[in-house]
């Protein structure tokens, strides 16, 4: 089969490898139809952040089940299911309380990454989630919003859900990337009256009101965080702020647009801590992390992709095949496509 690797920073290539089989308890091997590029790639496509020369990448994917293992029972070949980048094994502690990203019985990666034309998958029992019918009974709109609850949507829900964004709260998003945008949804849906999207891009900006934002603030620095304090009551601050790029100037700017008591949902990828003292001197939460993808994609976001309630599909502004693993990170890398999509 065909897989994607990481030759070198700015350097991806496609080799062929042996197709996964088989081998252990509780998996499932899947025929990939659609995968993409996530933000989160391009720190080690860029050279800043580690990974090693020669391995397999990516880690979002939807596909239908060729094959299973014996012990499984609650897929089967033939179904049409989201491969989540989280393993959670759907009964420790942190699964049970829904924290399936940080689940203490893990395991990772069974052969390695999701831009490939197969992928073995573990626990398939409590980690895949079944779409009803088949690909071929979905638009390519539907798909590719299919494909967002892999990782991206889960992701920008869970901003939400952990800056405890409540029905009427005026709400800050950091982050135009596909997180961002899709943490614009995930706060909508959590009944936000007032998403403040912080976006220096006006494609993405367009696409942030389409998803529900009802300002932008395209300035940046202290002058960024004055007007978003003047969107606020009492100019006092965001009810909840979402961070969803990672740096640390991005979650020090969150602690100076969040009110006294407010949350900050963090979901990007951190490379350098900020200084805590700020959030101590106005009561300021901080919390967030790997996404969940099963359960919420099962409770939440599939039921409302299904219904056409949300269409997050539509970060995906440039669509590639495997064999253009290379164009397909550069879009991204060159910030030509909001986040690219791979079509099998």
């Amino acid at each position: 089969m065909k897989v994607a690797i990481f030759a070198e920073p700015g350097k991806m290539i496609v080799k062929e490898v042996p197709k996964p089989v088989i081998d252990g308890e509780d998996q499932a091997i899947i025929r990939i139809v659609r995968a993409s590029v996530c933000g989160s790639d391009l720190w080690w496509y860029r050279g800043i952040g580690q990974r090693e020369h020669g391995s397999l990448t990516g880690h979002e994917a939807i596909g239908v089940v060729e094959e299973v293992s014996p012990d499984v029972n609650g897929i089967q070949a033939g179904d049409f299911v989201i491969v989540p980048f989280t393993h959670g094994c759907g009964h420790c502690v942190a699964c049970c309380n829904g924290f399936e990203g940080n689940c203490l019985n893990q395991k990772p990666g069974t052969n390695g990454g999701y831009q490939a034309e197969y992928l073995k998958y573990e626990p398939a029992n409590s980690g895949l989630v079944k779409i009803p019918g088949q690909p071929t009974d979905y638009t390519d709109e539907q798909l590719a919003s299919l494909q967002a609850l892999s990782d991206v949507m889960a992701t920008g829900y869970h901003a939400a859900v952990n800056a405890e964004v409540k029905p009427g709260s005026t709400v800050a998003v950091i982050g135009d990337g596909a997180v961002g945008l899709c943490g614009v949804i995930g706060a909508k849906l959590l009944g936000a009256e007032k998403i403040i999207l912080l976006s220096h891009h006006e494609d993405r900006a367009q696409l942030g009101r389409e998803f529900g934002a009802t300002d932008v603030v395209a300035s940046k620095g202290d002058q960024a965080v004055a007007d978003v304090l003047a969107l606020t009551p009492d100019q006092a601050g965001a009810d909840a702020v979402m961070e969803c790029v990672g740096a640390s100037g991005a979650i020090e700017q969150a602690g100076k647009i969040a009110r006294p008591g407010a949350v900050i949902g963090r979901v990007g990828v951190p490379h350098a801590e900020p200084s805590s003292n700020q959030f101590f001197w106005k009561n300021i939460g901080l919390r967030g992390g790997i996404a969940s993808v099963t359960k919420p994609d099962k409770e939440v976001l599939l039921p409302a992709v299904l219904e056409g309630k949300i269409n997050p599909g539509k970060v995906f502004t440039q669509a590639f095949t495997l064999d253009e693993i290379q164009a397909a990170y550069e879009a991204m890398d060159k910030r030509t496509a909001i986040k690219s999509l791979l079509v099998f």
